[in-house]
């Protein structure tokens, strides 16, 4: 048998040996970082890391060994790389962005919100601004996007996220649509209610209007009524339109309270979403790419190379720089089956030199980066 302590001595003796050969290899990796920073040469260079991965996996014995290097080496020229970043001068590329101390916001101040009058989103938009500024409704969050990058508004307010249902996946798609930036954000609650015409008793109603959110929100009471057939609309605030101008005993409408008494309904049954605690959070957008100077959260869309690891790769220099990710949501690329780009939200200031260090070795890995906003959550 053998002598684990004796074993142990000779696994303690050969990490030490590894650790010193380890920090000659960094000393070697700060004499090419100071190459690369004098010639502008890119930190990262794909294909002299495969080969140098093909030379190292040749000098194993067996197949796991063989596997096992290919993984450490990999991680130990991520570090190196991360290394080489942080020495490397400011990022240029985030002059486009601009710091400001406070949004300019007047009376006159004209803001888009998605739905009808009565909506969460408008809630959410006189929560923000204060109700003294110009809302202006739209019927569509394509709308409001392009209102705001026309300049015929100067912000848009737009659902983003449920805590109960996910990611509003058409307003991640069109953020890259449009060059608006992410400035602010707020988390709401809603609270979603069944509402009908005055006199009308919960079982006379056979269908019920609301929007797609609203529906799934609310879901668990649904099942609870199968007799009610469900119908979408354009947003919660126009199925309570679309039931008070009907004006018909047996339509119903799931939206807010502010919506039923915005046109004349009366609430059937109160806070019917499964998740007592339901939150929505909005996005607040403008057409300049401004950030606040006291911003805590950065959203960025990253696409990657259809290869094994390369969302690790990206992820890892998150953490390498002390990061935290508070969200991640992945989207098809059109005309490219199976392959996405992510939606992620860390937190982090753009003049933090970590999130600059993690962003600076993402341009260079990943295949396509772009900032949407940084905002104060």
């Amino acid at each position: 048998m053998i002598d684990l302590q004796e074993a142990r001595k000779h696994i303690d003796e050969i990490d030490r040996q590894i650790v010193e050969l380890f920090e000659k290899r960094m000393q070697e990796s700060n004499a090419v970082a100071e190459y690369k920073r004098r010639t502008g040469k890119a930190v990262y260079d794909k294909e002299r890391e495969q080969e140098k991965l093909k030379e190292l996996v040749h000098l194993s014995s067996n197949d796991f060994n063989r596997r096992a290097v290919t993984e450490l080496f990999s991680q130990i020229m991520s570090i190196s790389r991360k290394y080489q970043y942080s020495v490397l001068p400011v990022l240029d590329g985030l002059a486009e962005f601009r710091r400001v101390e406070r949004l300019e916001v007047a009376k006159d101040t004209k803001v888009c919100y998605f739905g009808k009058a009565g909506s969460h989103t408008q809630q959410a938009m006189e929560d923000f601004f204060g109700e003294d500024i110009c809302g202006v409704s739209c019927s569509t969050f394509q709308s409001v996007m392009e209102a705001v990058q026309s300049g015929a508004a100067d912000y848009g307010v737009l659902p983003i996220e449920n805590s109960s249902t996910g990611g509003i996946t058409a307003n991640y798609d069109l953020l890259l649509n449009y060059s608006n930036s992410i400035v602010g954000q707020y988390v709401n609650r809603i609270d979603q209610c069944l509402a009908a015409l005055p006199g009308a008793k919960l079982e006379d109603i056979n269908t019920v209007y609301s929007h797609i959110q609203g529906l799934l929100q609310c879901s668990a009471f649904l099942h609870e009524h199968p007799e009610i057939r469900q119908a979408e609309c354009p947003d919660t605030a126009a199925g309570a339109k679309k039931v008070a101008e009907e004006g018909d005993m047996t339509k119903a409408a799931i939206c807010a309270r502010r919506a039923a008494k915005e046109y004349g309904l009366q609430v059937l049954a109160d806070s019917i979403q499964q998740e007592k605690n339901n939150s929505t959070r909005f996005i607040i957008i403008g057409r300049e790419p401004v950030y606040l100077s006291d911003s805590n959260k950065i959203a960025l869309c990253i696409e990657l190379s259809h290869e094994c690891g390369s969302l690790y790769r990206i992820l890892s220099h998150f953490l390498f720089n002390d990061l935290n990710m508070t969200q991640i949501e992945s989207r098809p690329i059109k005309g490219k089956n199976w392959e996405y780009r992510f939606f992620i939200d860390i937190e982090g200031n753009l003049e933090n030199p970590a999130v600059q260090n993690a962003l600076r070795g993402i341009r260079e890995e990943a295949k396509a980066i772009r900032i949407l906003g940084n905002f104060h959550s």
